[in-house]
């Protein structure tokens, strides 16, 4: 086994002595328990910058004529 370090806030060093007192266990296996169970969060996809880019009838704006881009900005 090796020895570690730890810096824990107040709240935390509290709710830590109080679940070794309930458990009747060192602080230290508390610790060794918590990262024994860890499971860390699934990354999700971020890659949504060109989500929906191939929906729609797949032409090009520029073969849309001009008059119609401007429908509806008053002129």
């Amino acid at each position: 086994m090796r020895k570690t370090s730890v810096y824990l806030s107040e709240e935390e060093t509290a709710r830590l002595s109080v679940l070794a007192a309930r458990e009747g266990v060192p602080q230290a296996e508390v610790i060794r328990r918590a990262i024994r169970h860890y499971e860390p969060q699934a990354a999700r996809d971020r890659n949504f910058a060109l989500a929906g880019s191939s929906e729609g009838p797949g032409g090009s704006v520029a073969d849309i004529p001009e008059d119609e881009l401007l429908q509806g900005f008053g002129t």
